[in-house]
């Protein structure tokens, strides 16, 4: 299989990069060990080497993953019996009942903060050497390297709002940033970073930022442009990114269709005709990558989903068997059309084993049975919900976190869906329509168009196609149904989270502004 060939990133990132250092936990402490333009970085090899320090970063995804999806109607912890309890953790994060000190923000949040802020610090430190070091290709890893800060720093856009600007390696502590100014930073570095970057690195450098890569950032920055200039009070009516001006003299709407056209038309991308093959073990051979996470068969370097989501008798791994953790909510999986292929993402009624085929028991020695719906998130039985698949496991993996199907950041598929966005905002509803259709068409059989495009249609089209790709928070959040009741967050029969309009933005943890007073809460908390 493709999957066990390590070439250029692939293989650097299954070495020990004693280049790089720690990561770092907080904004005072950025990794320095002994990196100098005197002594390392005179080969390409080696600025590969510690250029490959700053993607190893992107796979601690989970932190992150479980902020985007937990958090909305995809995902879901249920506590099953004395499993996934975790001090209410995990409910508190669903139901959006968490506050600046509370379980998921000193835990599952402030771990993101140091995730995120991590990258930022790698990259900065191989900015700087860089930069001292020169060379004639210094241009053009400044700008794979500002690409990738600027990635992380989209996300802490996304999630935090209003977060320190860092961009040199002194130790001192940094001052909140506003919303509006990150925003202008991450498009700034993209924009300016994007006309240096090849289109292609050729084989051996999968894996690496390209100029796809930046136009794919770029385009989502653009359709969140009408939440990113806002720190609280976003709704389906007031989020209209084509009411936001942004660098050239055009708005979000427009500035998102250039970005995705030029991923469209640029030549190198293709929708994938097998879209299963998008997440299969060797997915690193479909055209519509354009910016993953790659991942190897090591233990620590590849992904664990499985894990996370199967039922403890469905796999062995030299990790141990699943968790049987994650389910989804009844009235996500019900979104997906029976005739849809992607509906075969989800694992739904009874299961087998995916080391031999065989029928798979619960606990009991009774067959495991996933349901769709969920009773009680605080009493699941062993099979209740719905189980996510989208990246299938390896059987007898040597590790439950080294699975090797990379994770899909971006896909061209995702381009055509902002696209059809940005235009129906503008009014242009039948191109909106037509780049829909193209998505949403392939996958029934016979090809299937539909008849009217909406907002509730391109939001439903991208839960369908985007699904567990750590889209949907954003999602919801964009189309002013984050704070809606769905049915597990119910509290004594109700929820009502309208009065709550700041749950947009998660808190900046209580414990990093114990570590640094300069940082400003965000509103609410």
């Amino acid at each position: 299989m493709k999957w066990v060939r390590r070439t250029g990133l692939r293989a650097l990132l299954v070495v020990p990069l004693l280049l790089i250092g720690q990561s770092c936990t907080d904004l005072t402490e950025v990794p320095q060990d002994a990196l100098t333009p005197t002594n390392a970085f005179h080969t390409e090899a080696e600025v590969l080497a510690g250029v490959a320090g700053v993607y190893a970063q992107l796979r601690d995804l989970d932190q992150y993953w479980d902020l985007d999806e937990v958090t909305t109607d995809e995902a879901i912890v249920p506590t099953r019996g004395n499993d996934w309890y975790d001090n209410g953790a995990w409910l508190e994060l669903h139901r959006q009942t968490w506050t600046a000190s509370s379980s998921t923000a000193l835990g599952t949040m402030n771990n993101a903060w140091n995730v995120l802020f991590s990258g930022v610090a790698k990259a900065n430190l191989m900015i700087d050497v860089i930069t001292k070091a020169g060379g004639a290709n210094a241009p053009k890893t400044l700008a794979e390297l500002r690409t990738l800060r600027a990635w992380y720093y989209f996300n802490l856009l996304d999630k935090f709002g209003n977060v320190p600007i860092v961009t040199g390696t002194e130790l001192k502590q940094y001052p909140s940033a506003t919303r509006s100014e990150v925003f202008a930073f991450v498009e700034k570095e993209l924009n300016e970073s994007r006309p240096l970057l090849p289109t292609t690195w050729g084989a051996a450098g999968y894996g690496r930022v390209t100029q796809g890569a930046a136009d794919a950032i770029l385009a989502s920055l653009y359709i969140n442009a009408g939440v990113f200039s806002k720190t609280t009070g976003v709704s389906s009516t007031s989020y209209n990114s084509c009411n936001v001006p942004v660098s050239g003299g055009t708005n979000g709407c427009a500035a998102a269709i250039a970005a995705a056209d030029r991923v469209i038309n640029s030549g190198v991308y293709r929708l994938n005709p097998n879209w299963k093959n998008n997440f299969a073990l060797d997915n690193e051979t479909s055209p519509e990558n354009i910016f993953v996470i790659v991942h190897v068969k090591e233990q620590s370097l590849g992904g664990n989903f499985p894990m996370r989501t199967l039922h403890y008798n469905q796999l062995n791994t030299g990790w141990g068997t699943p968790w049987n953790g994650l389910a989804t909510l009844a009235e996500a999986y019900n979104a997906f059309d029976p005739a849809d292929e992607r509906r075969g993402m989800w694992l739904q009624g009874p299961q087998n084993s995916f080391e031999d085929g065989l029928p798979a028991k619960d606990r009991t020695g009774a067959r495991l049975d996933f349901t769709i719906d969920i009773p009680d998130a605080t009493q699941a039985a062993e099979g209740t919900g719905v189980r996510f698949n989208k990246f299938p496991p390896l059987p007898n993996a040597p590790s439950g976190n080294g699975m090797p199907n990379d994770f899909t950041f971006f896909r061209l598929s995702e381009m055509y869906l902002i696209k059809a966005e940005a235009e129906l905002e503008l009014g242009q509803a039948g191109l909106a329509l037509a780049d829909l259709n193209t998505i949403h068409s392939r996958h029934f059989n016979p090809p299937q168009d539909l008849a009217v495009v909406n907002r509730d249609a391109i939001l439903k089209e991208r839960l369908l196609e985007l699904a567990g790709e750590s889209k949907r928070r954003q999602d919801l959040i964009r189309f002013g149904k984050y704070l809606n009741q769905w049915s597990t967050t119910m509290l004594n029969g109700k929820r009502d989270q309208t009065s709550k309009p700041y749950l947009i933005l998660f808190p900046i943890p209580a414990t990093q502004i114990s570590s640094n007073p300069l940082l400003k809460q965000n509103p609410g908390y």
